[in-house]
C-alpha cells in the first residue's frame, strides 16, 4: 500500500472508531477527524435519549460546541496529499450537517410558528438525517479490512468517491431539509401579517447558514 493510501486508511481507522473521551493531538487530521464522527455519534445518541426537546437542544448544543474544535481546525489543514483531502472534505461535511443542525433548530425553538410537537419531529429528522451521514463513512473501513487488502489503489479511491458523492447528497438534502421547515414558518407568519419577525429570526440565505 502506497504512502497515500496509507495516510487516508489510518485517518479512517481512527474516524470511525468507538467513541471515546481521550484529549486527542490537535495537529493531527486523523485524530480531528476522530473528533469530529465522535460528536456527530453523540450528537445522534443524545437525541434519541433525552425526551425533552429543551433538554435535549441543550445537550446537543453543548457536544456541537465540543466538537467544533476539531471542525475548525480540520478545515485549517491544508497540506494533505488529493487522496486524503477528498476523505477529509467528506468529514468536514458530516461536520457541516452537525452545524446546520444546530445554528438553524435553535433558531425553530424561537420561532412561534412551530409547536413543541414539530419541533421534536424536525429535531428527529435532522438526528435521522445525521446518521445517515455518519453510517456512510463507516463503509470506508472496508478499505483497510483483511478482506480488502487486495484492493487496488484505484478501486479504493472509487469506495472514497462514492461515500464522498453519497454524503454530499446528504449534505444538500439537509439543506433542503432546513429551507422547507423555514419556509413552512414563513407562510405561517404571512397569514399573520407577521413576516418581518420571521426574516429577522433567520435573515436570508445570503445572510444566515441555511
Amino acid at each position: 500500500m502506497n504512502k497515500v493510501m496509507l495516510l487516508v486508511c489510518t485517518a479512517f481507522m481512527l474516524a470511525v472508531a468507538p467513541s471515546a473521551k481521550a484529549q486527542f493531538v490537535v495537529t493531527d487530521p486523523a485524530n480531528l477527524a476522530s473528533g469530529i464522527i465522535n460528536s456527530a455519534n453523540e450528537i445522534i445518541q443524545t437525541s434519541s435519549t433525552v425526551s425533552n426537546v429543551v433538554k435535549n437542544f441543550n445537550e446537543v448544543k453543548r457536544v456541537y460546541e465540543q466538537g467544533k474544535e476539531y471542525y475548525d481546525k480540520l478545515k485549517a489543514v491544508s497540506n494533505l496529499v488529493k487522496d486524503a483531502r477528498k476523505v477529509q472534505q467528506t468529514v468536514l461535511l458530516v461536520g457541516d450537517v452537525s452545524e446546520m443542525y444546530v445554528q438553524n433548530f435553535g433558531k425553530m425553538m424561537n420561532d412561534p410558528n412551530f409547536s413543541a410537537q414539530e419541533l421534536t419531529a424536525i429535531s428527529n429528522g435532522y438526528s435521522a438525517l445525521l446518521n445517515e451521514s455518519t453510517e456512510l463513512l463507516k463503509e470506508l473501513k472496508q478499505i483497510v479490512t483483511s478482506t480488502s487488502l487486495s484492493l487496488n489503489d484505484k478501486e479504493r479511491m472509487d469506495i472514497i468517491d462514492r461515500v464522498y458523492k453519497e454524503v454530499k447528497d446528504y449534505h444538500s438534502l439537509v439543506r433542503y431539509y432546513t429551507n422547507k421547515n423555514i419556509s413552512v414558518s414563513i407562510l405561517r407568519a404571512k397569514k399573520q401579517n407577521n413576516t418581518k419577525r420571521v426574516l429577522e429570526l433567520y435573515g436570508t440565505s445570503e445572510q444566515k447558514y441555511w
